[in-house]
């Protein structure tokens, strides 16, 4: 499906990154309520070593000249299975929405045969209520996945609570080389277990922590039973100004699972969100995953505000005329 006449697309650069972000903010606003993007969300897609914004991502302009649509395509670590992300603005966009649907989709299939795949998994998200989008997404070729849920709870009143017996929780230490590979070997190896983890190899990850605006290390917490490494968490500032601290990965090593150790971090964390002010948490948390970590969530009084749905469909590498 084309553009609409009087429609144009750019490549987005870092120069485009406010414009962006006001867009993907009236688009969360429009859809749940509230903008929760962050800069860092568009830094992230704009850099990402696996995505070329002058081949992979569109900005789409409607015939007055307003930003109307934002494309991109996220992968984050050049594996088979790419995000496919359209964001329109809720006054002006929905005319773009779908063809910006298509060109993904269209660039997906290239990238495909670029790597000599013959076929990748594309995703796409959409929250129940936008009806129109999951209507185009479903057009388009896509079937429902799964669902994924934001979680939040206040931190009225939270204080530090007591650990259970023989486990520890104390910072990583980011001056410290042998940690932080410790933090990520936990991080990586307690992720295998969920659906669409995409791991970074350590360097890759150094290089992802470097480029975030910035990085609240006495929220980043190693926990410990009987002194051997079992888990980690790893806060996020992506919703400060909403005064909001943000749980952006928990993950606990398989044998040290159903031993209160992914609970201790929790509370552990929301006693520090809340000695620094803060007024509530929130975090996203896959539904489906076979580590039933909602579980431990709602256990830590968590509850969801709203839900997200995953669709997929799996797209054939583009045919290649031969020479």
């Amino acid at each position: 499906m084309a553009l609409p006449d009087g429609w144009s697309t750019l490549r987005p650069t870092l120069d485009d990154l406010p414009a962006i972000l006001d867009l993907m903010r009236a688009s969360d606003i429009a859809a749940t309520g509230e903008a929760e993007t962050g800069e860092d969300d568009v830094k992230a897609a704009l850099t990402s070593p696996h995505v070329d914004p002058a081949r992979d991502c569109w900005l789409a302009y409607a015939p007055d000249g307003q930003l109307g649509g934002w494309a991109y395509i996220d992968n984050e670590n050049g594996g088979d299975r790419e995000f496919v992300e359209v964001f329109v603005h809720p006054d002006h966009g929905a005319p773009s929405r779908r063809p910006l649907l298509d060109m993904l989709l269209h660039r997906v299939a290239e990238r495909a045969a670029e790597r000599g795949s013959a076929e990748v998994v594309a995703k796409a998200g959409a929250l129940p209520t936008e009806i129109d989008y999951i209507a185009d997404i479903k057009a388009a070729g896509f079937q429902f996945e799964k669902r994924y849920a934001r979680m939040r709870r206040s931190l009225d009143g939270v204080t530090p609570a007591p650990l259970p017996a023989g486990v520890t929780i104390r910072l990583v230490d980011p001056d410290d080389d042998e940690d932080l590979r410790l933090f990520h070997r936990v991080y990586d190896t307690g992720f295998r277990d969920a659906h669409d983890y995409q791991p970074r190899d350590y360097d890759s990850w150094r290089a992802y922590v470097a480029g975030l605006t910035s990085v609240a290390w006495d929220e980043w917490f190693v926990a410990e039973v009987d002194g051997v490494p079992a888990g980690v968490l790893m806060s996020a500032d992506q919703l400060l100004e909403h005064n909001e601290a943000w749980v952006k990965n928990l993950t606990v090593l398989r044998e040290f699972r159903r031993r209160g150790v992914g609970g201790a971090l929790l509370r552990h964390a929301f006693s520090v969100y809340a000695a620094k002010g803060r007024a509530q948490v929130g975090l996203g948390v896959d539904l489906t995953s076979p580590t039933k970590a909602a579980n431990v969530y709602l256990t830590a009084g968590m509850s969801a505000i709203y839900e997200a749905d995953i669709f997929q469909q799996r797209v054939k590498a583009l045919a290649t005329r031969s020479s």
